[in-house]
């Protein structure tokens, strides 16, 4: 695994253990597996998302509220 064995792995989440505290590491973990989900889902389906489709409806919400 990256050439990181055991002994590394569990220094480092020690490490972060004492960094961010017992409270703090499993909202980080959930940020980063839905940041890690987004990106798989950008990555597969780039031409699904379409920006100006959402301009066109931002602009509309803002002359409806005008």
């Amino acid at each position: 695994m990256f050439g990181i064995g055991m002994t590394e792995l569990l220094i480092l989440l020690l490490i972060a253990l004492v960094v961010f505290g017992a409270n703090k590491l499993p909202e980080i973990g959930a940020g980063l597996g839905k940041a890690i989900k987004n990106f798989k889902k950008a990555a597969i389906e780039p031409d699904e998302i379409d920006i100006t489709e959402k301009k066109e409806k931002i602009s509309e919400s803002k002359e409806k509220e005008a």
